[in-house]
């Protein structure tokens, strides 16, 4: 199969109003709007972003990444964020698909294929978490398989995951490809904050110790946290707040219990967890959870 940005625009819409934003497919996602969007707060998963109509602004810090139709945007490690969706109309809705990395797979194909992934290594560009280039046409194809594997089900378990890998290699030879190669090496500073991000994400209702963290990432904790920071634009502890949060706001989809949903993301003060809230996403929890159910009803929520 062979396709370019319109066949994966039509792919998009149709598997869009078959499933929303979350496929049957781990990890990958989709994102249909018809208009400029407002301020969108979230944490990206290691991922990589394809735009095929409209275009997107992502800020980590003080810099902005943009990126339109033809344009990719790759997320090397977890990471806090804003964005908007800056184009999209009725007639020309903003598409876009991302699909998280397989840290796995990326891990084992830098080590299969050392020596044919090392060129260029020593002329790559300093690491940033973030990273924009055009999209690789080789690409068009596997994702586009990857989009029509949606409707066969019953192949999904075997050939997504291939699809998915082949995906990740080719994105390891492409633009993208020494990014993506710094965050793979396990020895690298890109991959020592990875792991660390990644186990606050995945422990962040647990109490925070930057010691355990420096030693995860096999940095003193001076160095830990000076190249945390550094890549993350944030502390470990203002991490920890961002994704607690965001999971917060993912409970209230589906509970009215602003306490019970605090303590569950590790607050032990309410009153802390409302103000933090606050803060964050400019609504008291109680009344921006029951505005996004009152806005998820109709329709599935854009990403």
């Amino acid at each position: 199969m062979t396709t370019d940005l319109s066949g994966l625009a039509a792919l998009i819409e149709r598997q869009w109003h078959r499933y929303g934003r979350e496929t049957p497919a781990d990890g990958l996602l989709l994102n249909r709007a018809e208009a400029p969007s407002g301020l969108i707060r979230a944490v990206y998963r290691p991922s990589f972003c394809v735009v095929v109509q409209g275009a997107k602004a992502t800020l980590l810090g003080d810099t902005a990444y943009r990126y339109a139709a033809g344009q990719a945007l790759l997320a090397s490690l977890d990471l806090a964020v804003t964005a908007r969706i800056t184009e999209a109309s009725p007639t020309r809705p903003y598409l876009a698909l991302s699909l998280a990395i397989d840290l796995d797979a990326l891990a084992e194909l830098l080590s299969a294929q050392a020596d044919t992934l090392a060129d260029g290594m020593d002329s790559a560009p300093a690491f940033a978490p973030l990273r924009t280039a055009a999209l690789d046409p080789d690409l068009c194809d596997p994702l586009a398989r990857l989009l029509t594997l949606l409707d066969h089900p019953r192949d999904l378990p075997v050939l997504a995951p291939l699809i998915g890998r082949e995906i990740v290699w080719r994105l390891l030879g492409g633009p993208l490809g020494p990014a993506l190669r710094q965050a793979g090496l396990p020895e690298s500073h890109a991959a020592r904050i990875g792991r660390t991000t990644a186990w606050i994400r995945a422990h962040y209702a647990e109490p925070l110790r930057v010691a355990d963290l420096a030693a995860l990432s096999r940095m003193s904790a001076a160095s830990f946290h000076r190249h945390f920071k550094a890549v993350t634009t944030m502390t470990p502890v203002q991490f920890q707040k961002q994704v607690r949060l965001h999971e917060a706001r993912r409970l209230l989809l589906g509970a009215g219990d602003v306490a019970g949903v605090g303590y569950a993301i590790g607050y032990e003060s309410p009153s802390q967890f409302s103000r933090d809230y606050r803060r964050l996403f400019g609504a008291p929890p109680g009344r921006d959870g029951a505005a996004i159910r009152a806005r998820l009803a109709p329709e599935p929520a854009l990403p």
